[in-house]
């Protein structure tokens, strides 16, 4: 009889585990940092080295002066290199806040420069940084979850307090480059 109570008690915490909110919480916010940080981060290596179609430094540079962004390959490289740390930190979930940081102060450049396009990309918009400046906000508040290399630090169950952080040295960082 014992046997059998521990074999079901055995196969209902295996049907619990499955069916628990925190592991599905924490498997969402993974697929959200893997999904949005890697892709955000091959955007940082499209300007810096040219990978996955991108025009590298020098030709990316070009661009960011003809914006009024000068020196132009300077602020390329800092908004390639923002994207990519931030992207990378986001996807594993190592310094969380300050990854969330360095996407949302690129991201706020890159909405300032689409505002007159209004919301939608077809006339220049902003939705695309907008859609990833939330998301590393949120991910900042939340915390990373479980699956991330950030689990033995305090920020990993987020809080008001690292999602206000990562909106300020955000914002604050945007603000420097701007009035650049």
């Amino acid at each position: 009889m014992k046997l059998l109570a521990g074999q079901r008690s055995g196969t209902h915490a295996r049907s619990d585990a499955l069916h628990s909110t925190q592991l599905g919480a924490d498997l969402g916010l993974l697929l959200l940092r893997l999904s949005v940080g890697v892709i955000t981060a091959g955007h940082g290596a499209q300007k810096l080295f040219g990978l996955f179609g991108g025009q590298g430094l020098a030709e990316t540079g070009k661009g960011f002066a003809a914006l009024g962004y000068r020196p132009g390959e300077f602020f390329a490289g800092l908004a390639g290199t923002s994207e990519l740390l931030g992207g990378l930190g986001l996807a594993v979930g190592f310094l969380t806040p300050l990854a969330s940081a360095a996407l949302i102060g690129v991201m706020i450049n890159a909405m300032v420069l689409g505002a007159s396009g209004g919301l939608w990309a077809q006339n220049g918009g902003i939705e695309y940084p907008l859609t990833i400046a939330v998301v590393a906000l949120a991910v900042a508040a939340i915390g990373p979850g479980q699956f991330a290399l950030d689990r033995p630090f305090r920020w990993r169950d987020g809080g008001l307090i690292w999602g206000a952080l990562a909106l300020g040295l955000g914002g604050l960082g945007s603000m420097v480059i701007l009035l650049l």
